[in-house]
């Protein structure tokens, strides 16, 4: 079988798997409802009680969990491409660090408490502003080293500021409470978060889109892509900023949610052959269901206090990478 009708299979497998888990994460919760009649008393009394839970509570979680999901996916199968590193992803660059340094820096200076919006428009400035600081570390021309370099520099810096910050919390409580979010969350969200956050992601997509054919000529050397007439510089700054908008918005809606941009490509890779502009609408899929099923299983598990979605990831993200490191150990001897 080609790895076209094998990718194509996998995709419908996937959105097959996307609705299930997305009608699921509609019905399961503490107080259960029936997702028809909820939708039903949507459109009739939005005030009835399956509607409200329905609307403010349990939408706006799989819709969120669902772009953030498939942002990172996406994000990480392009960044593996662009880097031609198996362990690349989203929080190599230090878009995510300083997305969350951003959200923290609302919460330590109270603004996150004025309006509702400050903790996510934090996380946004600060995913912009680090792709303003990487490129004035690395420079506009810098290669692929360089760029790793300098995200390494930008993610040690915003994981400094972020420690800082909690060092120097005005009180336990607010340490407490910016720790309590960093662990990455898409409970307690409202379609107003979703609406902010959906255009940023778009935009990010549609920017990680148009970079596919370059980093199939990657995969071939830069001598080569630069020969078949790809400018590098461009399809990185297109790719770097497409990974600020989408992931940015992300982490600053839900916190840092880790590994979800590692896993997924490595998963779906053998299924497109390896060709990296295959790769990133499928890894965006399977991102999608990845984060479905993990929030699901933060409902399913009983405890006192509800598991955050972050931690559910790095539970089944940190395994994984000990084994790729295994796999490399392997291929080495």
């Amino acid at each position: 079988m080609s790895s076209t009708k094998r990718a194509a299979k996998v995709a419908i497998a996937l959105t097959v798997a996307w609705l299930a888990l997305f009608v699921a994460s509609l019905a399961v919760g503490h107080a259960p409802i029936n997702v028809m009649r909820a939708l039903a008393s949507a459109f009739t009394d939005a005030n009835s009680p399956d509607a409200l839970i329905l609307l403010e509570l349990r939408l706006p979680r799989a819709l969120l969990a669902s772009l953030v999901g498939a942002s990172l996916g996406m994000a990480g199968a392009a960044l593996q491409g662009l880097l031609r590193n198996p362990l690349a992803e989203p929080g190599v660059i230090g878009i995510s660090a300083c997305a969350a340094l951003g959200s923290v820096l609302a919460f330590y200076s109270g603004l996150s408490g004025a309006f509702a919006l400050a903790l996510p428009l934090g996380g946004l400035i600060g995913a912009a502003l680090s792709v303003l600081l990487l490129y004035a570390i690395a420079g506009q021309g810098a290669s692929t080293l360089t760029l790793i370099l300098a995200g390494i520099a930008v993610n040690s810096f915003a994981g400094a500021l972020t420690a800082l910050a909690l060092n120097l919390a005005p009180s336990p409580y607010a340490a407490y409470e910016i720790m309590f979010w960093l662990l990455g969350s898409v409970a307690d969200r409202s379609l107003e978060h979703v609406a902010l956050a959906a255009p940023f992601m778009l935009i990010g997509w549609a920017l990680i889109l148009t970079t596919g054919r370059a980093l199939d000529a990657l995969t071939l050397g830069e001598d080569v892509a630069h020969s078949l007439g790809f400018d590098l510089k461009r399809v990185r700054l297109r790719l770097v900023l497409g990974t600020a908008a989408c992931v940015g918005a992300g982490v600053a809606f839900t916190g840092a949610i880790g590994f979800v941009g590692l896993v997924v490509p490595h998963l779906l890779r053998n299924f497109v052959g390896g060709l990296p502009s295959s790769l990133l609408a499928l890894s965006a899929l399977g991102g999608a269901v990845l984060t479905l099923a993990a929030d699901l299983l933060v409902r399913l598990i009983e405890h006192g206090v509800e598991l955050k979605l972050g931690v559910v990831t790095a539970l089944i993200g940190a395994p994984f990478l000990c084994w790729l490191v295994l796999q490399a150990r392997r291929k080495e001897i």
